[in-house]
This record gives structure tokens, sequence and C-alpha cells, in this order.
């Protein structure tokens, strides 16, 4: 078995999709550079028999995913019972471009995206803890929790966090222009790729931002 094999997730029942299967990727290089890239996840998980999809925010320490939020927040308080934790799938998308064709039908999206199923278990260890929110922070703006003052005691406490282990977990990924069928070729219709991609607005300081304070150069990077 190659050292690539051997790096690569192992593809299972829940991860293989049913259509498009040649966008499905399982190597870690895409798999971490799709969620490096973000910092907004889709949190799915059951809650008194009905499926709940909560936004939030995630953090990627290897291969451990970690999400926070309030210790009174029902996704937490299932995922802090030992035994089983909390069934989850949490998902990460980018869309890279709009695909117009043709036809309707062919329409499309050019799209990073990363699945992950297991279970998630909340984070007791404070030093995890600790490592977890700087994980958080970074995730959004890369360099900013050694550039802030971090959680105290108090804040720990009203805090919690859960982690979600890289075990069971695909990407899936489409590139290129749409795909038309050969008998719509010659219709009058613009067809074609519409590049999207998040931009970042100039920078606003606190009202009560003290004179003399400048803007970071991990601010100006992103």
């Amino acid at each position: 078995m190659s050292a690539t094999t051997v790096a690569d997730y192992e593809p299972t029942d829940r991860t293989v999709p049913s259509r498009a299967r040649q966008r499905a990727r399982y190597d870690r290089e895409t798999v971490h550079s799709i969620l490096d890239q973000a910092y907004l996840c889709h949190l799915g998980f059951v809650r008194d028999g009905a499926p709940v999809v909560l936004p939030t925010l995630f953090g990627r320490v290897g291969e451990t995913l970690y999400v926070h939020g309030s210790t009174g927040s029902r996704p937490l308080l299932a995922a802090g019972k030992a035994d089983p934790g909390l069934a989850v799938c949490l998902t990460v998308t980018h869309v890279d471009g709009l695909v117009l064709a043709k036809s309707a039908f062919h329409h499309s999206m050019n799209y990073r995206s990363v699945v992950v199923h297991g279970t998630a278990y909340q984070v007791t260890d404070e030093e995890e803890c600790r490592i977890a929110l700087d994980a958080l922070v970074d995730q959004v703006v890369p360099g900013r929790s050694a550039d802030s003052r971090p959680a105290n005691a108090k804040e720990l406490a009203a805090t919690a966090v859960i982690r979600l282990d890289l075990n069971e977990v695909s990407a899936k990924v489409r590139t290129g222009g749409p795909n038309d069928d050969a008998e719509d070729l010659d219709l009058p219709f613009w067809s074609g790729v519409v590049p999207v991609a998040p931009a970042y607005g100039t920078p606003v300081p606190a009202a009560g931002l003290a004179p003399g304070i400048a803007l970071p150069d991990y601010i100006t990077a992103l």
C-alpha cells in the first residue's frame, strides 16, 4: 500500500456520493485545504426526533474539528454526555462559480465541499479547550488569537466546546464550464461561468479604539 493511499480517508457508505462520484475526493490535502479556507460550517443533528442544522464557526487542529457555543445550548448539552455523545454531520462549502448552460437543466455551480460524519464529544480538559478556542479565532482571522486577550476563567465556564474527529470524511469538487448537450450548442443563449469569490471591505475601527493602534498586518493580508 502506497503512502498516498495510507494518507487518504477511507470511503464509507455515507461518504460515497450517489451522483457524480468522479467529483469525490478522499485525500487529506484536498479536505484540509477546503476546511482551512473556511470558518463557517453547518452542523446537523437530530433533536427530539427532528433534524436540526445550525450555522456556526469551527476551527481545525490536525485531525480534529472544534465547534463552540453556550454551555446551555442543546447540541452542546447532548454532546456533553460521555456515552454516546452526539451523532452529527458537519458540512463546509465554497461556491467558486455560477455555471450557466444553454439549457436550464444543465445549470450548475463550481464548488468545493467537505462532509464529515461522526460523534461529537464535549471538551472537558481546560488546556484543550484553550487550544480549541484559539483555533476558532485563528480560523476566522489567522494570527488573531495571539493579538487578543485570551478567555478568562469566567468566560471559559460560560463556553462549551465540542470536538469532532476527522474519521468519516469526503470532499466533493466541481470545476469547469457547462455541460451543454450537442444539440443545444447553436442556441442563441449566452453560456459560461460567472466566478464567485469572497471579498473583504475596508476595516472599520471600533468607536473607542485608542489613537495610535495601527491596523495589524494579518488583517491587511486578508
